[in-house]
């Protein structure tokens, strides 16, 4: 009984991760037109723009405004970009079984 419990669990962990191991590929990604294209080059341009800041003369509420940019920033990125992820939800639903089973 422990084996087949066992096997169900690696086959979902496959099922659940399979399609994210396959969205890495180069050919799988969609193609971004050219406003997404010239958008992600802005945003690179903008987070490399505050790498070079000086953050030690800053206040508090410029870089918690500069926190909040960059976060922004990421999110829109990773909307234009596409992509499949797995929450971390899943991740625990997952070990639990794993768990549960064995």
């Amino acid at each position: 009984m422990k084996k087949i419990a066992y096997f169900l669990s690696v086959l979902m962990l496959f099922t659940v991760t399979m399609p994210y191991a396959t969205a890495k590929d180069d050919k799988d990604k969609p193609e971004l037109s050219k406003e997404d294209e010239a958008r992600l080059e802005e945003l690179k341009e903008r987070v490399h723009e505050i790498k070079a800041m000086e953050f030690s003369t800053m206040t508090k509420t410029e870089k918690k405004e500069i926190r909040n940019e960059l976060r922004e920033i990421n999110k829109e990125t990773k909307r234009v970009s596409g992509g499949v992820y797995i929450s971390f939800g899943a991740i625990i639903i997952i070990l639990l079984i794993l768990i549960l089973f064995t």
